[in-house]
């Protein structure tokens, strides 16, 4: 028969000795500004084309504070079923939601003044907002800001996805992954805990990790042009890759206007204009 005892009633030959294990201390990011974390569900992979159905953003000031917005968007297009199997965001579900158009000035005054952080956002996310921006006739200047793609510092480090990245740096999983709070959320948390396992390679400075987790310079988003090795503007694509842009709009006229009725994405076109007009001495 095994007898049982009260907690406190252990006969003597029992002994118990508590561990007291330090709790690490959570890693806090050096800002100079307010940083925007944020993650995009969309009706696909087109940055060209595709809209939004659900954007989360937190918005971390440099004292600590938090703020975190969730919003259901009206992509006003169908939700293809195939993006909802990912997301678990169907039609009716978004079919009395405000649509981009009605809350982008809120939205842009949100992340008015803060540098921008996501993952695999560099790529994707930001091309696809700053789209949703213009096609809303809002024309936000993000050429001040600095950008810091989680999944970038991750894959030249350890190269897996944001559900892997969470377990092996924070040692959680990630439950409801691919909403866009839980996949903000998780963002944060990893770039604070790359800062806590790469002391000695990433630097807590927004600068560093900017500049750390660019792959390319980009002129525009969608990385259609970008900077060469000298800091002057080429395309990124095509039979002119690598040429400048000043120059391929001298030798062959005719490509700007195939790239403006083409299907670019129109924040590339904005780009492509300002440099033509530029070259052609309207504007500094």
């Amino acid at each position: 028969m095994v007898r049982s005892y009260p907690f406190f009633m252990f006969p003597i030959h029992y002994q118990f000795s508590i561990i007291h294990y330090p709790l690490k201390k959570e890693m806090k990011l050096n800002l100079k500004n307010p940083i925007v974390f944020f993650d995009l569900e969309t009706t696909g992979t087109n940055i060209n084309t595709d809209r939004i159905v659900e954007i989360c953003y937190l918005k971390v000031y440099p004292n600590g504070n938090e703020e975190a917005k969730t919003l259901r968007i009206n992509p006003e297009m169908h939700i293809p079923e195939a993006s909802s199997a990912v997301h678990g965001i169907f039609d009716a579900d978004v079919v009395d939601c405000p649509t981009f158009k009605e809350v982008a000035k809120d939205i842009a005054k949100d992340i008015e003044g803060a540098d921008i952080a996501g993952f695999n956002s560099n790529r994707f996310d930001v091309p696809v907002l700053v789209e949703e921006f213009l096609r809303a006739g809002i024309d936000i200047d993000l050429t001040k800001r600095k950008f810091v793609d989680v999944q970038v510092i991750y894959h030249k480090l350890e190269q897996r996805t944001l559900s892997a990245a969470y377990k092996f740096y924070c040692g959680k999983n990630l439950e409801d992954a691919h909403t866009a709070e839980a996949d903000t959320r998780a963002t944060y948390e990893v770039l604070k805990a790359q800062l806590d396992h790469y002391p000695e390679v990433l630097e807590n400075d927004i600068n560093f990790l900017s500049e750390y987790s660019t792959y390319s310079k980009n002129v525009d988003f969608a990385g259609r042009i970008v900077y060469d090795d000298k800091g002057v503007e080429v395309f990124n694509f095509g039979k002119y890759k690598g040429i400048p842009v000043s120059e391929v709009l001298l030798r062959d006229p005719g490509y700007y206007g195939w790239i403006m009725n083409g299907d670019f994405t129109l924040n590339t076109k904005n780009v492509l204009t300002k440099i033509r007009l530029r070259e052609n001495g309207l504007t500094k």
